[in-house]
């Protein structure tokens, strides 16, 4: 087993409240893309969207970015783990 590995859903709750939050924010759904992997014990949850909506998903000074992570991070608990939320474009 390596320490990249690409699992099904390592934080189930933590990635479903972030496409909730992501949907509600971009106009076009379909470019959401959800990846989750795991580097040692932390699931990563990397979001990419549309490249012109990203400033949406960012914010002002990543104000909204760090709301989401926030969020996502209280979510985790449920999972009973601790996740990172990457953005990328």
């Amino acid at each position: 087993m390596s320490d990249t590995e690409t699992q099904a859903s390592p934080a189930p709750t933590a990635e479903a409240v972030l496409r909730v939050l992501v949907s509600s924010l971009v106009e076009d759904q379909d470019a959401i893309r959800i990846e989750a992997e795991t580097f040692g014990s932390t699931p990563r949850l990397t979001v990419r969207v549309a490249r012109n909506e990203m400033g949406r998903v960012i914010g002002k000074r990543g104000r909204v970015a760090q709301a989401i992570r926030t969020v996502v991070r209280a979510a985790a608990v449920k999972d009973d783990t601790e996740v990172d939320v990457e953005f990328e474009d």
